[in-house]
């Protein structure tokens, strides 16, 4: 719907709508550029507290997609008129709790009647305007490398169903609850843009977190707004436990059903690809994984670099010139 709106002519916007970035960049100084994002949603977990952090946790991940830090932010409240303000007040502490662990203030909010729970933060950051990691400038060569695991959705699923082993639960809930902050400060020294200075030792040259519209959405919004096309090794993506199993039992979430209808005509899948793996590249994630394109040569010292910052990362593809079909998906 942003795309039938008239565009604003601003020079200071850095980032906007037009490629379906994570996060909006504002220029407001020579060196200093504003990162804002804003999400919120309904319940995916029982627990009020453990519903505060994930929420909060995917709101700040759009800031550090972009290569910035968060400085403050905006609950924003959508509650029954009826509820328990118990609940309400374990909510907002566990998203407090994790906007202290990334350093960011929590500045005010607003609420609302409403018969059906939503949470979540408008989120504010800043960053250097010629250190804004966008999902565009993948070059073919580079490597395509992802952090976290693949199957918080079809988890959600099968937790609202009441078929949800524990394990799944704890291995989903340490997924959404862990912030994209030391993966992002493990970037935090690359080059990014044309004509920015070099700041480390690693070449990465666009950076996206997989959220709502799975790792092949985001892939997608990736290889278009670069201009190139994308190989990804089905067998490297990592699965949290119980993923798999999860599909199998058809606990797959109307979302993915919506992500694979609308992506999946742009995938081409080499002959052996599992059918539940192809499902699982659809899954909509919460506070999802950073997918980054960075130089080949640098890959493999990135991925040590997050290893050391405790991030587990594999390298799951490369970046093409222009393919067709966009996506290729191999054993």
């Amino acid at each position: 719907m942003l795309g039938k709106l008239a565009r604003q002519q601003d020079p200071n916007v850095l980032v906007g709508f037009d490629f379906a970035d994570d996060a909006g960049v504002y220029q407001i100084a020579p060196d200093t550029a504003l990162v804002q994002t804003v999400d919120f949603f309904t319940p995916i977990v029982d627990d009020p507290y453990t519903f505060g952090q994930i929420a909060a946790t995917n709101a700040l991940s759009d800031v550090y997609a972009m290569g910035g830090r968060p400085l403050s932010s905006l609950a924003l409240v959508c509650f029954p008129e009826k509820g328990d303000l118990e609940v309400l007040e374990r909510i907002l502490a566990g998203g407090l709790s994790k906007m202290v662990e990334a350093g960011c203030t929590v500045v005010g909010g607003h609420s609302i009647r409403d018969d059906e729970l939503k949470f979540g933060y408008s989120v504010t950051g800043t960053i250097h305007p010629l250190r804004v990691l966008a999902n565009r400038g993948a070059q073919p060569g580079d490597a395509l490398l992802f952090t976290k695991a693949l199957g918080t959705g079809v988890i959600s699923t099968a937790i609202k169903r009441g078929k949800a082993e524990p394990a799944w639960i704890d291995a989903a809930v340490r997924s959404m609850t862990t912030l994209n902050k030391a993966a992002a400060e493990a970037i935090a020294g690359c080059s990014c843009v044309a004509g920015a200075p070099a700041r480390g030792p690693f070449a990465v040259h666009a950076l996206t977190d997989v959220t709502g519209f799975g790792l092949i959405g985001h892939a997608r919004e990736m290889a278009r707004a670069s201009g190139v096309g994308l190989r990804i090794k089905a067998s490297a993506v990592q699965v949290l436990p119980g993923a798999l199993e999860c599909v199998r039992a058809g606990y797959i979430p109307g979302g993915l059903k919506a992500n694979r209808e609308f992506a999946e005509c742009m995938v081409g899948y080499e002959d052996g690809v599992p059918e539940e793996i192809k499902t699982m590249l659809f899954d909509p994630q919460t506070a999802g994984g950073l997918l980054i394109s960075v130089a080949a040569e640098d890959a493999a010292d990135l991925l040590r670099a997050l290893a050391a910052a405790g991030v587990p990362a594999a390298r799951i593809g490369e970046v093409l010139p222009t393919t067709k079909p966009l996506i290729q998906v191999s054993r």
